[in-house]
């Protein structure tokens, strides 16, 4: 046969091609001729051919039949050819392939090679690609090269012990005792691979950890002899003295000073002296001070590093290189909470990126500037942060207003200035605004008492100037509903009134009946407007005109809610004006539990709940109503849950009043589920004045052997049912049946149907939550008829 082209050549063929099938068609015909010569068991040109597979490889075409030529070039006492089948094993082998077992026995042989090239070759492949099963058989001669003298092999067989390690865990313990001089090597190349091992047995194990923290005083000499080092033109990268090296130790230090006093204390210097004598000029000197502020900022580190920490990361705000930018504020975000003033001192500067081309640092910007405010600065953050939301790209202003919403409802000065910000949110940016902004807002208005006259006249200047923000147009259209005499009797005392009248209020709200720019929530907001105006403005007769029309929309919400008030205007006339009265003001959900310490952004204010009651025990009702699909279609009501517990009572007469005139009908009990060492039983009872009512008792127990806590039971039913869930007797179910905990369901069937139940139940048991469903469908037939 003809001698086999060369790699060279073959590169050279290959580039070529003109397309990709003549590329294809050259490495096919190359595949070829080389599984023909490997047929032929042609040992004299097996190393080109195989270099010329990896490089096939390497263009991404299939070379998988290579993998036993590369066996055999490194069972070859060749130089060239092992070092051909060690690249090739490394490339086209992996642990997950049963050949590698055969390699065992040739990279034993060669870690025990006379040339140190050799033992090399068989350390960076066992490092590479080893198994777990071969480096177990092969640490011990890794961990003989670990101390050898011979730096070469020393930086190699520290690496390759990384991967062992990683592979075998509990084979750490064997590298140890070579550890011990590791660190006084004067080679950068085996001080560097040391600091490497050090840090991933450091990682895995506390007890490595523990022992290796009396190193940290070498680590700091080696750190600030590098330091102080003079020029080294074997190490010097950019005027600096190895900062690979510099990196890896900083890291390590990171690690070995983490929750221990007495190691950061004694890097303490080492670490300003970093921060101080580096030079920030080229990108090599930023990454070393980067490394020194994330140490700075994960050990018990002085607090004047750590601002020194962070005025670094100020600095590397002003940098040219966006990179830089960006890893300063992701920096300086994950350490506002911990070192809130230091990082205000760059407020301006963070709040510059904001104008930033790169959108990632106009991201980054944006949430540490939220981050940032407080109640002193809330003013001036918030002028910036809606100056950035009338220009930013779309994807930021949905994020923006909810941030901009939070902020002003937890720092507020006043409610005018809360109401201004939530309606220039609303003005520039209301079609990216949350689902709950409109409801907020209106709780906002309506506890605002003394502004309702200001507000509506204001929102009623919006809609004037522009209707296609729709969560503007709600919020304005439930404000005229509301305030609308207020409108027109020009009552605004915060700034001039104008001049309006009822004509011209309901034109602009008959407007948005009509507009295609309104959606049909918008359109029921502006019906109920109008509606509610019958009661304020003396134009009765032109609002029913309004509402008839719409009695007939296509619309079904529409026409609902039309037909519904033409009934008002007819029928129940005497009625309109007590259901189309003024709003009262909305009390917030008070949250039930201990006194907490809310951290705000550099001010600790005190959150009391209601330390009377007990922690609640029940699920809210929005939590509960996840049952409301478990039956299927839309015929499902939710739970109404009752939140005040019963009194303790020895004869249970305080409940029997709450329930009414209860009387035991002798309806047989039933256990309703029975699962994992948890039982709930059923007992019936029928209330007097209301045979329709059907009030069940449920019984829980627990046989297991540990308590069952937060304990929860959550019920639906159909929707021509009606149900009401009182408080249970206790969230902790007692072990080994030593208590129950009872709970009261009040079912109403006016229909006398069959009582179908899902139930849902939620506790920890050992540590751990538990959640399951059951249908409860063999309810005795008389607790329902």
């Amino acid at each position: 046969m003809p001698a086999p082209i060369r790699l060279r050549e073959l590169i050279r063929t290959i580039r070529t091609a003109r397309t990709q099938a003549e590329e294809r068609e050259m490495i096919q015909k190359e595949c070829a001729a080389i599984r023909s010569s490997f047929r032929e068991e042609d040992n004299t040109y097996r190393c080109r051919n195989v270099a010329k597979l990896l490089y096939m490889h390497m263009l991404g075409y299939p070379a998988h039949f290579g993998q036993l030529e590369c066996l055999k070039l490194i069972a070859s006492q060749k130089f060239t050819d092992k070092r051909i089948g060690y690249l090739g094993a490394m490339l086209l082998l992996d642990e997950r392939q049963d050949v590698h077992l055969l390699m065992t026995n040739c990279i034993k042989n060669d870690l025990n090679h006379s040339t140190q090239y050799v033992q090399g070759l068989a350390l960076c492949t066992l490092g590479c690609m080893g198994s777990s099963e071969m480096c177990r058989d092969l640490a011990g001669e890794v961990e003989k090269l670990l101390k050898t003298s011979n730096s070469y092999l020393r930086k190699k067989a520290a690496l390759c012990a990384v991967h062992v390690i990683r592979k075998v865990p509990e084979l750490m313990e064997m590298f140890l005792p070579a550890t011990k001089n590791l660190l006084s090597e004067k080679n950068h190349g085996v001080l560097h691979t040391s600091v490497v091992l050090l840090t991933e047995m450091c990682e895995r194990s506390p007890d490595m950890l523990s022992h290796f923290r009396k190193l940290v005083p070498q680590l700091v000499r080696i750190l600030k002899n590098l330091i102080m080092s003079g020029y080294s033109p074997e190490h010097d990268v950019s005027g600096i003295s190895d900062p690979f090296l510099q990196v890896r130790i900083l890291r390590l230090l990171r690690i070995l000073g983490r929750s221990d006093d007495d190691s950061s204390e004694a890097m303490n210097d080492i670490l300003a002296q970093v921060a101080t004598n580096t030079e920030t000029s080229k990108n090599v000197g930023n990454a070393i001070l980067y490394e020194t502020v994330l140490t700075i900022m994960d050990i018990k580190s002085e607090s004047g590093l750590r601002v020194l920490a962070i005025n670094i990361l100020g600095r590397f705000l002003l940098n040219n290189d966006k990179n830089i930018r960006y890893v300063a504020l992701t920096s300086l975000l994950k350490t506002v909470q911990t070192d809130h003033n230091a990082v205000q001192r760059h407020r301006s500067t963070i709040v510059d990126c904001l104008k930033d081309l790169d959108v990632s640092i106009k991201r980054r910007a944006m949430e540490l500037s939220f981050a940032l405010v407080n109640g002193n600065n809330i003013r001036g953050m918030m002028k910036e942060l809606l100056y950035f939301l009338d220009s930013c790209d779309p994807e930021f202003k949905a994020d923006c207003a909810s941030g901009v919403f939070l902020a002003a409802e937890k720092y507020a000065p006043s409610k005018r200035w809360h109401i201004d910000t939530i309606m220039r949110v609303l003005t520039t940016a209301g079609s990216y605004v949350r689902d709950d902004s409109v409801p907020n807002l209106i709780q906002l208005i309506t506890n605002s008492v003394e502004m309702h006259a200001y507000t509506v006249q204001r929102l009623y200047k919006a809609l004037l100037d522009d209707i296609s923000q729709q969560p503007l147009v709600q919020v304005a259209s439930w404000c005229i509903g509301e305030y609308g005499d207020l409108l027109v009797s020009g009552q605004c005392e915060e700034e001039e009134p104008i001049q309006v009248t009822e004509d011209e209020v309901l034109d602009v709200l008959e407007g948005l009946l009509v507009s295609n720019l309104s959606t049909p929530v918008t359109r029921g907001y502006s019906l109920t407007a109008i509606m509610k105006l019958s009661t304020r403005f003396s134009g009765v007769n032109r609002i029913k005109k309004v509402v008839s029309i719409y009695g007939s929309s296509i619309d079904v919400e529409l026409q609902q809610r039309a037909v519904e008030y033409n009934a008002l205007f007819k029928k129940y006339d005497h009625m309109r004006p007590a259901l189309l009265e003024r709003m009262p003001i909305m009390e917030k959900t008070a949250t039930n539990g201990p006194t907490e310490i809310v951290q705000t952004n550099g001010e600790t204010e005190p959150s009391v709940g209601d330390a009377k009651h007990p922690p609640p025990v029940t699920q809210p009702t929005n939590q509960a109503n996840d049952l409301l699909d478990l039956l299927g279609g839309n015929d499902v009501v939710p739970v109404i849950h009752n939140t005040v517990p019963p009194k303790p009572t020895s004869s249970g007469g305080e409940l029997l009043d709450l329930l009414g005139d209860i009387s035991l009908s002798g309806i047989p009990p039933m256990t309703a589920y029975n699962k994992n060492g948890l039982k709930i039983d059923f007992t019936f009872e029928r209330a007097n004045p209301n045979p329709n009512v059907a009030v069940i008792t449920i019984h829980a127990s627990n046989s297991t052997e540990a308590d069952m806590t937060d304990f929860v039971f959550q019920a639906a039913v159909p929707k021509t049912f009606q149900l009401q869930l009182l408080s249970p007797s206790s969230n902790v179910v007692q072990a080994l049946n030593q208590g129950t905990v009872t709970q009261v369901i009040r079912v109403l069937n006016p229909q006398k149907q069959q009582l179908r139940m899902r139930i849902k139940l939620t506790y920890n048991h050992k540590g751990s939550p538990v959640q399951d469903l059951a249908e409860v469908n063999n309810f005795p037939p008389q607790s329902w008829q």
